[in-house]
């Protein structure tokens, strides 16, 4: 594949980052940073769930940012040769209305929450707290938050992380799913980059474009200047994932298989921004 030149790709820029800022608010707008996730489910249908690690929250970064500044600044086109052109006033005006209709479905899907607001991190993290299972939330900045994530239940009922009160979801990070006759199916759709997480796929896939691009820019230039893509640093989905339990596991996608650890089988991921599968597992309890 030849090369894509760091003028095509700043070209690039804008048309990508608006795509994924639409993927953000569709629901998919959160993702895994760096963590370590254990979910210990006994035979009897007691389960605990922790999360130690890094969320990111697209629509806080400085990513969002850049789209909704490469959105108000993109030209517009003559509809016959698609030459840039200057805007009209009344496409501002539409621009600026949309502009104001995306804004809307942002905050609905924030549980009212404006993500322009300087003070919406502080307040996401307040009202996640609240939360039973949320034992800290800290923001470290640019939509990046640590969170201390613990719970205990029975598997009367499916289960689901991250949920938000009042927020609209995109894909589950993990999902606990009870079916008939005592089976539990376990999956993780949220710590694999491609179809499980389409955010993190898309974002590593234009990081890794835009990178190319700036490195090319660079050679072009004798090294004597430090090309930037502009591209905004995303965290990197990278944990561990494992499965703790004494029930019976009927089926599982590791690549080791179960190891025994103090009586109990123990299933383990390790979860890299790579990763194209999701973990699954299927259990039988009592």
């Amino acid at each position: 594949m030849p090369a894509i030149s760091g003028t095509f790709a700043r070209k690039l820029t804008a048309p990508a980052l608006l795509a994924a800022s639409s993927l953000a608010l569709s629901g998919c707008f959160m993702t895994p940073g760096s963590f370590d996730s254990t979910l210990d489910i006994r035979s009897d249908g007691r389960f605990t769930f922790t999360y130690d690690g890094e969320i990111f929250m697209a629509a806080l970064s400085d990513f969002a940012e850049m789209a909704a500044a490469e959105e108000a600044d993109k030209p517009c086109h003559d509809e016959e040769t698609y030459e840039e052109r200057v805007c009209s006033t009344a496409e501002l005006d539409e621009r600026k209305a949309e502009k104001e209709r995306e804004a809307q479905m942002m905050a609905a899907m924030m549980g009212g929450f404006d993500p322009d607001d300087p003070q919406a991190a502080a307040k996401i993290a307040s009202e996640l707290e609240r939360q039973a299972g949320w034992n800290a939330v800290s923001y470290l900045g640019d939509g990046l938050f640590d969170i201390d994530f613990a719970i205990a239940s029975a598997i009367s009922h499916d289960f689901a992380f991250p949920t938000m009160e009042g927020q609209t979801m995109g894909s589950a990070f993990v999902l606990v799913n009870l079916r008939d006759e005592g089976r539990v199916r376990i999956s993780a759709p949220g710590f694999a980059a491609q179809g499980g997480n389409p955010f993190q796929a898309m974002m590593g896939g234009m990081a890794g474009i835009f990178n190319s691009a700036g490195s090319e820019d660079e050679e072009a230039d004798g090294g004597e200047s430090e090309a930037k893509s502009g591209f905004p640093d995303l965290p990197p989905m990278r944990g561990t994932f494992r499965v703790r339990t004494d029930a019976v596991i009927l089926t599982n996608n590791t690549d080791e298989g179960p190891r025994s650890e103090s009586g109990l089988q123990v299933l383990e991921w390790q979860i890299e921004p790579a990763n194209a599968i999701a973990p699954t597992a299927l259990l039988h309890i009592e």
